[in-house]
């Protein structure tokens, strides 16, 4: 019973910002597409919830610089400066009107959501693992080991490290990326996690947007191509294959373009998984206010549906968010362990 009553207090809590935002377009048009692209884009505050016409908001710092004047101007979404809007055509980002009448978009430095989001994480991450290495300090080689949270964020640590970064780089050359290795692998994970609840400080669709999976997938493309050896670039453009290949030369070619597609994939596959299981979450929240708006026996059974349909997608969605991050890892320090092939003579 204290279970039944505890899935049903998470459904009420999940529910909450999507039911009053159907409250307030009672007497409108549902539009599932329009709202669930609302809750996966950026933007200049944190929407908490809506009801008759109010919203509950978190206004976030808006940083401007002119491009007619290069003045610096703080403000929020409320408070924007004269020549300033929102354009909606370029996801509701920030544009300035010109003096000519065209429109440009300004330098823009502000906070965002998925910023803010992004700080929640790291504060996070430097509270788990400060705390972590705050029992580390206390103890030495010959104390027990940790048990309880220290002991699984220490299994975890060492199933990456040993399993994932020094098995797929190699003995010789893994130190030097492990840091980094380690630091994506939990990056991701904590956010999304954080991502997957519906209230602040979570919600936010940081690992769905592509510029953040194409930054992660710059820093591996550079990890792999600044420090590879000269045995992987010897395997790049001059590879062991017949002659008139290399001298056309059509496996270079392919091998270049490998080096640019290997990055590319890990960034479109975290980006797609991720924003693709936000989007079934909030496609089947929002069926629920559909079935009501077309009379209670279709509310009633869609209702059933979409509940159950949740709790999967939400369980699911907790092994998608550690999966992706492995993967990430793992794909990366392969990619980083092809980089460092010795050459081994026949």
């Amino acid at each position: 019973m204290k279970q039944l009553k505890s899935i049903c207090l998470l459904l009420m809590v999940a529910f909450l910002p999507l039911s009053l935002y159907a409250n307030e377009q009672e007497d409108e048009k549902l539009d599932i597409p329009e709202i669930v692209l609302e809750h996966l884009a950026d933007s200049y505050e944190w929407h908490i919830a809506s009801y008759q016409g109010k919203h509950l908001s978190i206004l976030l710092p808006i940083i401007l610089r002119s491009s007619n004047t290069g003045a610096w101007y703080f403000c929020t979404a409320h408070s924007l400066p004269d020549g300033f809007f929102f354009n909606e055509e370029a996801h509701g980002k920030v544009y300035e009107r010109m003096a000519d009448g065209t429109t440009e978009r300004p330098l823009d430095l502000s906070i965002t959501r998925n910023v803010l989001q992004i700080w929640i994480v790291v504060a996070l991450l430097l509270g788990v693992f400060l705390s972590c290495a705050r029992w580390y300090k206390k103890h030495d080689e010959k104390s027990n080991a940790p048990g309880g949270f220290v002991g699984a964020v220490e299994m975890l640590v060492m199933m990456i490290h040993d399993d994932v970064i020094k098995s797929s780089i190699g003995e010789k050359h893994y130190k030097p990326y492990a840091p980094y290795l380690l630091t994506v692998f939990f990056f991701i994970l904590f956010t999304n996690l954080v991502g997957l609840l519906p209230i602040f400080p979570g919600g936010a669709n940081v690992t769905g947007n592509i510029n953040i999976t194409f930054f992660l997938a710059f820093c591996t493309f550079l990890a792999i191509n600044l420090f590879g050896n000269k045995e992987y670039w010897k395997d790049i453009f001059w590879p062991d294959v017949p002659i008139f290949l290399k001298a056309i030369p059509v496996m270079p070619a392919i091998e270049l373009f490998g080096v640019f597609t290997k990055p590319f994939a890990l960034m479109i596959r975290l980006f797609a998984n991720m924003m693709a299981g936000h989007a079934v979450i909030l496609s089947f929240t929002c069926v629920i206010f559909l079935g009501w708006s077309m009379g209670v026996g279709y509310g009633l059974g869609l209702n059933l549906f979409s509940i159950l349909m949740l709790l999967f997608m939400n369980a699911l969605e907790l092994l998608v968010a550690f999966v992706q991050a492995y993967v990430f890892t793992m794909l990366s320090a392969v990619f980083i362990g092809l980089a460092h092939q010795d050459h081994h003579a026949e």
